[in-house]
């Protein structure tokens, strides 16, 4: 991704949630100068990587396939620092935008559809070699247990929420209007506990025709 389009994105992502009244943190709006004046005091922002995150998930067509999310709070697998068990994040979905096909290993996650327009949920079920099982998909939507067959998808409106656990495949898709979602799940890894099933990178390469708006949680600098 360019440069340009990240900072495009977060800054269009700025006003939609000023418009839906969603606030968030402090280091949201760190720029990268005052992020290289930064200790050990942010170490937790660093190590967890909270804060922006915008992707095309290797798609190269962020318009088709992506997301913009912004991690609130998580903890860590494996430093103890990091006690919490649970992290929060904020997406955003545009209309007839992907977010592809993917499970995670270990993590479990509340998909909330805050505001905006409707998303569709295709569900799978994982095989144990990972493919697309084509048995039926049971899952709680508002702690009503709902089941599905194969490839359905669910449709939430504002205020309607989906429990995943591991090892469900799931596709998103915005529908009506752009659509910010909350996350609440166990804690959250990027770098280790995605299966994308069509084997697009989290993370993308971002080719610098502009000086970054703000850093996302990947770049920031080692502690002063």
């Amino acid at each position: 991704m360019k440069r340009s389009e990240i900072n495009a994105n977060i800054v269009s992502a700025k006003k939609f949630l000023a418009q839906q009244n969603f606030r968030l943190p402090p280091f949201a709006l760190w720029t990268p100068q005052e992020w290289r004046k930064k200790g050990h005091e942010a170490d937790e922002i660093r190590d967890c990587l909270l804060g922006w995150d915008v992707s095309d998930m290797g798609s190269g067509d962020f318009s088709k396939v992506g997301l913009v999310l912004f991690t609130i709070r998580n903890g860590h697998s494996t430093d103890r620092r990091y006690p919490k068990t649970y992290c929060e994040k904020i997406l955003i979905q545009q209309v007839g935008q992907q977010t592809p096909m993917h499970f995670h290993w270990h993590k479990a996650e509340d998909i909330i559809n805050r505001a905006g327009g409707d998303i569709a949920i295709e569900l799978h079920n994982a095989t144990k070699g990972e493919a697309l099982a084509k048995t039926d998909v049971a899952v709680s939507v508002d702690g009503v247990r709902r089941v599905l067959k194969a490839g359905e998808a669910v449709v939430l409106k504002p205020g309607e929420s989906i429990c995943l656990t591991d090892h469900i495949y799931h596709r998103f898709t915005g529908r009506g209007s752009t659509v910010l979602l909350g996350e609440v799940s166990t804690v959250n890894d990027d770098k280790a506990d995605n299966r994308f099933f069509d084997a697009r990178g989290r993370f993308p390469e971002i080719v610098e025709d502009e000086p970054p708006v703000h850093l996302l949680c990947t770049e920031y600098p080692p502690a002063k």
